[in-house]
């Protein structure tokens, strides 16, 4: 298993079996948006796009910015 796939399960365990909330800063878009609830897009550190998680991965925009779609 890829250590980035192996942090990700760590988090998401963390926050499912302790409630603990986690602020993740990640690059890869798509996967911090598989694991978020919520989720803000930044462009030259502003947030510009605040949102849940489940909606900024079915906004077009999103998806061919960051999504490659």
């Amino acid at each position: 298993m890829q250590p980035v796939v192996e942090m990700f399960r760590a988090v998401a365990r963390t926050h499912a079996m302790r409630g603990i909330s986690v602020l993740l800063v990640e690059q890869n878009a798509r996967l911090a948006l598989s694991i978020a609830e919520r989720s803000y897009v930044l462009e030259h550190g502003s947030g510009v796009m605040p949102g849940p998680a489940v909606d900024l991965r079915n906004d077009p925009k999103v998806q061919n910015a960051y999504l490659g779609h």
